[in-house]
């Protein structure tokens, strides 16, 4: 059987992205020669990378039905590219070359789909990107977070976490703090990353400090379980996926709930998160996925924790950005359900995994 027979479309598109990305770069070469002046030796190699990533974003929509996640990638794309010196046109010239190349270089019988949604991306990148920071001023400790996220910038951790238990000191509760300072900081850290308003570094200086207030924090809100056994979760990122603030955010919130949670974190084998799940005696699993490309890994892992017998009926929720850009995605998945933030995860919780079905 030929590979083209046994491979979905999106799933050939990631087996051949490295390859038909050498193609891509190689096209654009030609046709903007200047390249090598405006971007040095390193310009090439760049476009290859860039190349690939659309690419396998490109896949992943194709592999999930979902043109959605490819046109929000455009649109994330666009605005960090633009940091670089890199113009629309650059970019159109990119997405024209991958079509050129998939129509002649890759053989699928679904290739039809693979070109639609690459257009509705090349039509997309005319669109105007609105930027809004995710911290408004007058929305509920908005000004707070700005504060917060002004000392992050500065490097002054101290300050950070002094200006957080103040909060605490004067009643703010502990679940306000996570949606709307760590979580909104956060949101507006990646997009002034995206933006090159700041560098990788600071970037990850900023998070690992929210990481840190957050431990430090524990001690305020951590009591002994009542009386009962607690709802138990199991919680991690999936794959490789090194973006965990959230789902232990989220898992906190469970914590402060009375479930008992098992936090694993990113990079955990799917072999050692299943027997987690059977070891642990789970009631519910929080799948996270940041990262577009990483969706199809949430579906493989879901098959394979359905697949064995001790962890079949275990209930499995999911977040993270793409499913935020598309809401019907956890049903593709196979998953139970979806929750956009941590308050509508214990709200799902509690329908799937009732307090009275415990005894």
């Amino acid at each position: 059987m030929a590979l083209q027979e046994k491979e979905t479309a999106g799933q050939q598109l990631i087996i051949e992205a490295d390859r038909l990305a050498e193609q891509v770069t190689r096209m654009q070469y030609l046709k903007q020669p200047d390249l090598y002046q405006r971007f040095g030796a390193k310009g090439r190699e760049r476009t290859k990378q860039d190349s690939l990533y659309s690419l396998s974003y490109l896949a992943e929509s194709v592999l999930m039905k979902s043109p959605a996640l490819f046109i929000n990638y455009i649109s994330w794309l666009k605005l960090l590219l633009s940091g670089y010196r890199v113009t629309e046109e650059d970019l159109i010239v990119n997405l024209v070359a991958i079509k050129k190349v998939l129509l002649e270089h890759f053989e699928h019988h679904d290739k039809p789909r693979v070109v639609d949604y690459l257009d509705m991306g090349i039509d997309h990148v005319k669109t105007a990107e609105l930027q809004q920071s995710y911290i408004v001023v007058n929305s509920t400790l908005g000004a707070e977070a700005g504060e917060y996220l002004e000392y992050l910038l500065q490097a002054d951790r101290k300050q950070a976490y002094t200006l957080i238990i103040t909060l605490l000191d004067q009643g703010i509760s502990i679940k306000d703090i996570y949606i709307h300072i760590f979580q909104k900081s956060q949101y507006e850290i990646g997009r002034l990353w995206q933006i090159s308003r700041i560098n990788v570094a600071q970037e990850h200086y900023c998070t690992a400090a929210t990481q840190s207030i957050i431990s430090r924090l524990y001690p305020y809100w951590l009591q002994a379980s009542g009386s009962g056994r607690p709802r138990r979760l199991v919680s991690a990122c999936v794959g490789t996926e090194q973006h965990e603030i959230g789902i232990r955010m989220l898992t906190d919130f469970f914590e402060m709930d009375g479930w008992d949670t098992y936090y694993l974190g990113a990079n955990v084998p799917d072999h050692s998160l299943i027997q987690s799940i059977a070891d642990y005696k789970a009631d519910m699993v929080a799948i996270s996925v940041t990262m577009t490309f990483h969706v199809h890994l949430v579906h493989e892992l879901i098959e394979k924790i359905r697949a064995s017998e001790k962890t079949a009926y275990i209930k499995i929720i999911v977040g993270g950005l793409p499913f935020n850009i598309d809401q019907g995605l956890w049903k593709l998945v196979g998953a139970d359900g979806y929750a956009p933030d941590a308050n509508k995860a214990i709200q799902l919780a509690d329908t799937l995994v009732p307090v009275a079905e415990l005894g």
